[in-house]
């Protein structure tokens, strides 16, 4: 149960004042929805002003406070004209105070002619006048303005202005109570660090780094602590300990030999699964690495053991696929495979359920739908994951309910990691890594050209398709967006394409009905359509060897490994496969050198670390993608800095400190509360 000096954190947004049903909605879609939220929305920038005692003593773009007197009011002659209002400083130079559209009515109230005033604002010139473009502030002499000259600049939505959102978070720091210290007391001295409350306050009040530090640090304890917790409370579970007799792997057929990263890695798996503790594993492969081969490989550990595997999927598609191919491989040892999927109905389903009921089906495929309640197992001991970065730590914590005891989890990941976030994502699992390529895989030419040699590209698509081979086209959006920028839609080119090739093209992306996207891709997979026009849906599990080329439209858009994954699609077969990275004319330093790794390299690993170095604090695996870290305070460079130094404070505290009991334990309890990891605190209760 949540500590009850957290309880003012949790309210509801409308309970601050000023807050109503109109001004919820664009707190919502900021993601602040209670009192801790809009405590915690830290300023992207502050704005930095000089007070000046003359429009001399500035310079152009700079943003100053100067106190002016109103000398007129000019109206445009038309309805779009801007309105202006001249004022002068203390030695009579002139400066026209513009604004735009309806603001005309704020002007005539905060600037009366023959007032004086302080203004507050970014000085400009248009032609030979300067002038300030709607002001920061207005105020009358003996206002604040002059103690505002570090300002915060938060992130907004439609409905929500500065001044806005600086007095809600005002009044949600006035809510924020003194809470006990749960960082380890040498790391608070170390670093000058301020207690939490104080951190709060002074990280919306200028560029303190030591109280930006100190929350991000924060953030990152309470993550590897509730991680440590997970860990520990599986070691502590009885499951099953496994083991097999090569009986059905050695009947396996394999398409080739395995590579020395699967061997070892299958060792590591097997060695896990032959303990009483539940094994709790990630695995992480480079596209095309073999992980569906190491997965049915510890699935048949455990059916030669006598138990059960189940495989989960993220996505239907990915379920279907991975059904086929493990039945494919398995086929030769008798072992019998079924899927099962939230759209499977009627006596087909109450076959598959009633098969792992009585224990006729061994491994069973397939979307949450697995994991129902109305799905029982005879003997489920062993659970792998696909895609795991889709799936939370309380979902693979769900996972233990289904089996008589705790089953083994591997999970997977074909998205590589940087080593600094596989600690901050998965610090509670082992990790095996297949780093090597099959022998058989093919490399891919990566070739970066501009958007205007679309019509060259569409002459080698044909050329392609006359050869019997398919294609995927990628774009960043659905559709066409009103705004400044024009970003290639996905719609917009599928209408294109399918002008010149007809029925050939097909489409996907992810505001399709589940229907009409496996449809479309069924229709692709089985060779009926020549190109797949889709947006990133494609990214992961899509698998037609007869796939040779690889467009990707936007190709700055995206980050390295998502770029990395999509290029996998293709070079699955025995043909030479192609990646064409088309870019827009406008292309940043950072961009270029991205575009370049790509043609360079193909290890997603080098890849992943690279774009980590590249983007730093920005953007990382992907255009913003939710779920590239588990954080929302933490930037890229203080996760780097601080996660090494979080894990070592969060293994103090188990192993020297007494874990969740004494006083520090108890501080740390509310941090774990006040970070939403009680899933952690939830382990210790649930047993």
């Amino acid at each position: 149960m949540r500590p009850d000096v957290l309880n003012p954190l949790f309210a509801e947004t409308d309970t601050l004042d000023g807050v109503g049903p109109k001004l919820k909605k664009p707190l919502e879609k900021l993601g602040l929805t209670r009192i801790r939220d809009v405590a915690y929305h830290l300023p992207d920038r502050f704005v930095t002003r000089r007070a000046v005692e003359t429009l001399d003593e500035a310079g152009e773009g700079e943003n100053i406070v100067i106190r002016l007197m109103v000398t007129e009011h000019r109206g445009g002659r038309l309805p779009r004209a801007p309105y202006r209002v001249l004022a002068q400083d203390s030695i009579g130079n002139v400066l026209s105070i513009t604004y735009f559209g309806r603001a005309s009515y704020t002007a005539k109230k905060q600037l009366p002619v023959g007032e004086t005033r302080w203004v507050a604002g970014k000085l400009e010139r248009y032609g030979d006048m300067l002038q300030m473009v709607h002001p920061d502030h207005v105020v009358e002499e003996g206002g604040d303005t002059l103690q505002r000259l570090c300002e915060p600049v938060y992130r907004l939505s439609e409905g929500l202005t500065q001044p806005k959102v600086a007095g809600l978070v005002g009044q949600a720091l006035d809510r924020c109570p003194a809470l006990p210290e749960w960082i380890e007391p040498t790391q608070v001295d170390k670093h000058d660090w301020p207690a939490w409350q104080e951190a709060m306050r002074l990280a919306h009040k200028g560029e303190h780094k030591a109280a930006r530090d100190r929350l991000a640090y924060d953030e990152l304890l309470a993550n590897a602590l509730a991680l440590m917790l997970v860990r520990a409370d599986n070691r502590k579970r009885k499951g099953q300990p496994l083991q097999g007799d090569g009986s059905y792997r050695g009947k396996l057929d394999l398409p080739f030999p395995l590579t020395g990263a699967q061997k070892r890695s299958i060792a590591e798996i097997e060695g896990d699964m032959a303990q009483e503790a539940p094994m709790l594993r990630l695995l992480q492969g480079d596209v095309g690495a073999g992980k569906t081969v190491v997965a049915l490989e510890a699935m048949l550990i455990a059916v030669e053991a006598g138990a059960q595997a189940a495989l989960l999927a993220p996505t239907e598609i990915l379920a279907r696929q991975h059904y086929e191919s493990l039945r494919r491989m398995a086929e030769p040892t008798g072992v019998q495979v079924a899927l099962l999927t939230g759209r499977d109905k009627g006596k087909a389903r109450e076959a598959t359920l009633m098969g792992l009921l009585d224990g006729s089906i061994d491994i069973v495929v397939g979307t949450h739908a697995i994991f129902q309640d109305k799905v029982a197992y005879r003997n489920l001991a062993m659970v792998v994951i696909d895609e795991q970065h889709r799936f939370g730590v309380g979902q693979r914590l769900m996972l233990a309910s289904k089996g008589k005891r705790a089953p083994h989890v591997l999970a997977m990941t074909a998205t590589p990691i940087p080593r600094t976030l596989t600690l901050a994502q998965y610090g509670e699992l082992d990790v095996s890594k297949l780093d090597e390529l099959p022998p058989g895989r093919q490399s891919i030419d990566t070739v970066v050209m501009g958007q205007d040699r679309i019509p060259a590209l569409a002459e080698r698509l044909a050329a392609q398709f006359e050869q019997g081979r398919q294609a995927f086209w990628v774009c960043p959006m659905v559709r066409e967006m009103d705004g400044p920028e024009e970003i290639a839609a996905a719609e917009a080119r599928y209408a294109s394409l399918k002008e010149r090739f007809g029925d050939d093209v097909v489409m996907v992306h992810g505001q399709l009905a589940p229907e009409m996207k496996d449809a479309a891709m069924e229709r692709f997979a089985r060779g009926d359509a020549r190109l797949l026009v889709a947006t990133t849906v494609i990214e992961v599990g899509v698998d037609v060897p007869n796939a040779t080329l690889m467009v990707i439209e936007q190709a700055e858009r995206f980050g390295l490994a998502q770029l990395h994954q999509l290029r996998g699609r293709v070079g699955r077969g025995s043909e030479k496969s192609f990646c064409v990275l088309l870019h827009g004319e406008n292309l940043s330093e950072t961009a270029q050198k991205r575009l370049a790794l790509m043609r360079e390299t193909q290890d997603g690993f080098l890849l992943a670390e690279e774009d980590l170095r590249l983007r730093g604090g920005g953007e990382l695996l992907g255009t913003r993608q939710s779920g590239d870290t588990p954080f929302t305070i933490a930037s890229f460079e203080q996760i780097t800095e601080l996660l090494p130094k979080a894990h070592d404070d969060a293994r103090l505290l188990m192993e020297r400190d007494g874990g969740l009991e004494g006083k520090r334990g108890e501080a740390a309890r509310i941090l774990l509360y006040l970070f939403e990891r009680d899933f952690g605190v939830k382990t210790l209760r649930g047993g």
